[in-house]
């Protein structure tokens, strides 16, 4: 404790200095407005700014105001709640978390942070682990369902998960929050903004601690808890150069500390297997908009670099077991984007891109069975692609992209892929009909191409997907209810073939299903979001369902604003049943895995307009549910917290 109130007194010593042009006095902070659908801008979708409806593909926003309202610490807690997007975590904060959207592999969703892709190089399937990234300093988060291979290449097989952070404005804002809960979880963090016509600034700072649960489920014997600490720091800059360009220097660091079992289920504990990892994520992005406005260029050079190590030392449960790991994975890329604004209604974007990914791993273990290593030293891979779209609006009725893209890899060599989007509107009556078409693919990864199970022949996962949708807009575009059906097919996908002990392309799976949602925003002081998805998925080869993913799940969130200083948000998740494996025997038997309902609750009051207090209670009835098999999952929880802003 004396440690954690020491880290927040120096968290505010160096805002401080930092903020030293702070107006003297302290004002009230002014309530912000909320947009309506149809002022609702993304970029995802197209890479441009395009208003929401305009744009065919199925998108989800979480905006900032949704991520204060909720209170929750985490990214995959917000993912939850996304239309046909499953989350499967092994334990508590910190422990592994994939997710999948529509059914697809968690490796086929790329994830962007302010444009730096994030998947991780040197884990097998290269995806990305959401386990420890925090909504701090983060503005939106788009997720992107579909094939999106078109515009980012690799990885955006079934979807985007694209995360903005925070751009400052306005005088210089400093704030401080810390909170406290079960677990005994404590959270400290800390923050200044601010910008002016040449300049901005975004800086935070955060420090997350908690003693967690056992990952390992409690009920199967498993009593030593599993906690968890990170540290994160975020900082974005911005130069207005001149008034037609300017220079965006975006970082992220990520330096965890995390306490892990050997496996889910019975006998699972063990007090000091220990995982360490330092993420960092870097982008320097110029912007050039010529004189008459028709051509925009930006360049970017994106790094993401990624340091992991497992210890697992002998102890008195485990007398002959131990297990050394360290991982290192490395992303350089350079990118150049061209809009060229041929008139109001018709857009065209050129970009190329090239990155270089490397990564190296060590690995060594002993066990009753013998001792065993493995090694991936220090192996490359280059990706150079070029893409060409065109966006069309006609009448302020129909709008349409069509893509297509070209990647070469130095291993495997050339794949095209292309995607077309129309979207009909009819303004009168505030009904739109859209539909989607595109192709995907996925880059074997290093470990896959060069480990000792690698085979440097592998070929990439291919995918085709398509949907088809309505969406009705009422009550001057406050109220929006919808509906899309889609279907996926994935072939050629790299699996581990147990017959040869090698990664081969064999795998071939589809996902069909529905989406409904609707959204009512600011409706006196209501703002209402529900959804329901029924999934279908089926491995081709055995002609079973796919694991993890549940046929039936539903949300429902309410958020009620007044008097502008008071704020209550009841969250509702519905996940049906699933089928995992059970491991504990073998061969390993297939099980199915129990619906659940989890129900949240948050409020906050401004005391003033620099004070304000909260609390949230998650799993408010203390649901018993499994999202992996034997792993933990957190009961009823509570945590309040102080926010200082001036």
């Amino acid at each position: 404790m004396q440690i954690k109130r020491l880290g927040s007194v120096s968290l505010i010593a160096v805002f401080i200095m930092f903020s030293g042009n702070a107006p003297a006095q302290i004002k009230e902070k002014e309530p912000e407005e909320k947009s309506y659908i149809s002022e609702e801008i993304v970029i995802t979708a197209t890479r441009t700014e395009t208003p929401y409806k305009e744009i065919a593909s199925s998108i989800t926003v979480i905006t900032k105001e949704e991520i204060e309202n909720k209170q929750q610490n985490l990214l995959l807690d917000f993912l939850r709640a996304v239309p046909s997007l499953d989350v499967a975590q092994s334990g508590g904060p910190g422990k592994t978390t994939s997710v999948f959207i529509r059914g697809a592999k968690s490796e086929h969703t790329l994830v962007l942070i302010d444009g730096v892709e994030a998947n991780d190089p040197v884990s097998p399937s290269r995806s990305f682990d959401f386990a420890t990234f925090t909504t701090d300093n983060v503005e939106r988060i788009e997720i992107l369902r579909g094939p999106q291979s078109t515009l980012y290449g690799s990885d955006a097989i079934a979807g985007v998960i694209n995360i903005i952070t925070k751009k400052g404005i306005g005088k210089p804002a400093f704030f401080f929050s810390t909170e406290g809960g079960t677990f005994n979880t404590f959270k400290n963090s800390a923050g200044i903004t601010g910008g002016n016509e040449r300049f901005n600034y975004a800086l935070n700072s955060v420090i997350f601690d908690t003693d967690g649960i056992s990952s390992a489920k409690k009920d199967d014997g498993n009593n030593e808890k599993d906690g968890h600490k990170s540290t994160v720091y975020s900082a974005r800059l911005g130069i207005e150069t001149s008034d037609n360009s300017n220079i965006d220097v975006i970082l992220r660091y990520l330096d965890t500390h995390t306490n892990i079992d050997n496996f889910g289920g019975t006998g699972g504990d063990d007090p000091n297997n220990i995982q360490n990892s330092k993420q960092l994520f870097l982008r320097a992005e110029g912007r050039y908009l010529s004189t008459k406005k028709m051509w925009e260029q930006i360049f970017g050079f994106s790094l993401s670099a990624l340091k992991r190590k497992n210890n697992n030392d002998v102890d008195a449960d485990h007398p002959a077991d131990l297990s050394y790991e360290t991982y290192k994975g490395k992303l350089l890329k350079f990118d150049w984007q061209n809009n060229i604004y041929l008139n109001e209604n018709n857009i065209v974007t050129i970009g190329v891109e090239t990155e270089k990914e490397k990564a190296n791993s060590d690995y060594y273990s002993e066990s009753s069975w013998g001792p065993f290593s493995s090694t991936l030293g220090n192996k490359s891979m280059r990706t150079t692609g070029i893409f060409i779209q065109e966006q069309i609006a006609i009448n302020k009725a129909f709008f349409a992209t069509v893509g297509v893209r070209v990647d070469d890899h130095n291993k495997y060599g050339r794949v095209t892929t292309h995607r077309i989007t129309p979207a009909y509107l009819f303004n009168k009556t505030g009904l739109k009909i859209k539909a989607t078409y595109g192709t995907g693919f996925k880059s074997p990864t290093l470990y896959q191409l060069y480990s000792q199970y690698g085979d440097e022949n592998l070929k990439p996962d291919k995918s085709k997907g398509w949907d088809i949708g309505l969406e009705q807009y009422f009550f001057n575009d406050k109220f929006e209810i919808g509906g899309t059906y889609f279907q996926s097919k994935f072939d050629n996908m790299i699996d581990f073939d147990t017959g040869t002990s090698t990664y081969k392309n064999f795998g071939e799976a589809e996902s069909k299903g529905v989406e409904i949602y609707s959204s009512l925003q600011n409706f006196y002081g209501f703002s209402v979001q529900a959804h329901y998805t029924h999934t279908i998925t089926k491995d081709k080869t055995s002609g079973e369902s796919l694991l993890r993913r549940p046929k039936n799940k539903s949300g429902l969130d309410i958020n009620y604003q007044f008097g502008g200083q008071k704020n209550v948000y009841l969250g509702i998740i519905a996940a049906g049943k699933r089928y995992d494996l059970d491991f504990s025997t073998y061969p390993a038997t297939r099980i199915t895995l129990g619906s659940y309902l989890l129900v949240n609750l948050a409020a906050a009051y401004d005391i003033t307009g620099n004070f304000q207090i909260f609390g949230r209670v998650d799993n408010l009835l203390n649901a018993k549910y499994e999202e992996i098999l034997g792993y933990g999952t957190y009961g009823l929880s509570t945590y309040a917290g102080l926010k200082f802003r001036y």
